[in-house]
């Protein structure tokens, strides 16, 4: 049986750390995109049609990876919710399984 131990804010964490790197994508590519752009006109035929195709785009490519970086916070947060919201569920659930057992009837006692 396999045993799955995660801390109470390891999903928080990783949340923060991808929304932090989600915000940081696009700027990266818009980087790319600026370090490149003194080889604009070194390119003749298909080498510049990719290179001038690839400088279009990249505005949308940026949106894109944002725009997919930004589903995987949002999937990361729910998870997060979901598994907050089991921690405490299964804590209410052994609270109120303890408070209606009966230990007395559990003793062992020997008869004299």
């Amino acid at each position: 049986m396999a045993i799955f131990d995660m801390g109470a804010e390891t999903l928080g964490n990783l949340n923060k750390q991808t929304d932090a790197s989600h915000q940081d994508l696009g700027a990266l590519v818009r980087r790319f995109v600026d370090a490149v752009t003194p080889l604009e006109g070194k390119f003749s035929g298909a080498g510049k049609a990719a290179f001038d195709s690839f400088k279009n785009r990249s505005d949308l490519v940026a949106s894109e990876l944002n725009t997919a970086l930004a589903g995987i916070v949002q999937g990361q947060s729910g998870m997060n919710t979901a598994f907050t919201q089991g921690d405490l569920t299964a804590s209410d659930n052994a609270r109120r399984s303890e408070g209606a057992a009966n230990f007395d009837a559990a003793r062992f006692q020997g008869r004299a």
